[in-house]
């Protein structure tokens, strides 16, 4: 039993061992990103499409995906939300559901989850797949993958 519980240890340490070496703290990732996301929401129901887009990398090289296909840069994105969602009454109430949180290694993690907005004549939601990626010491997203139920 001894020799269990020493191996059990090792392990643990092993694989704690490069958070610990480079002072990174995995829950503590999880919370920024977490909190960075309903800051996006917050930023949402306000009508404030410029905060909302404080999450994303400032890139032309950011990827935005949806079933009209794949849309590279910030500013392109930007714009098309302004597009896409002209006042208020389009843009509704979002409410941002996290399924998954994934890390990989110390600057890079992957969020899944759904998304629904209320408005006065519909309720349109589906999901999204964030790739996030910590530059410059700040986590942003870099591709973002989002779909809409029919």
């Amino acid at each position: 039993m001894k020799l269990w519980k020493s191996t059990v240890l090792v392990l643990v340490l092993f694989y704690s061992l490069p958070d610990l070496l480079s002072g990174q703290n995995p829950e503590k990732n999880f919370e920024i990103i977490q909190e960075i996301l309903m800051i996006q929401q917050e930023a949402w129901n306000r009508g404030d499409i410029d905060a909302f887009m404080q999450a994303y990398w400032k890139s032309e090289k950011l990827q935005f995906g949806n079933a009209d296909g794949v849309t590279y840069g910030w500013t392109e994105t930007l714009e098309n939300y302004k597009i896409r969602y002209p006042d208020r009454g389009a843009m509704g109430k979002l409410t941002f559901r996290i399924v998954d949180l994934t890390m990989y290694g110390d600057n890079m993690a992957s969020l899944t989850g759904s998304w629904e907005l209320e408005r006065e004549k519909d309720r349109p939601g589906g999901h999204f797949l964030l790739l996030w990626k910590k530059i410059d010491g700040e986590w942003v997203i870099v591709t973002d993958h989002t779909s809409q139920k029919s």
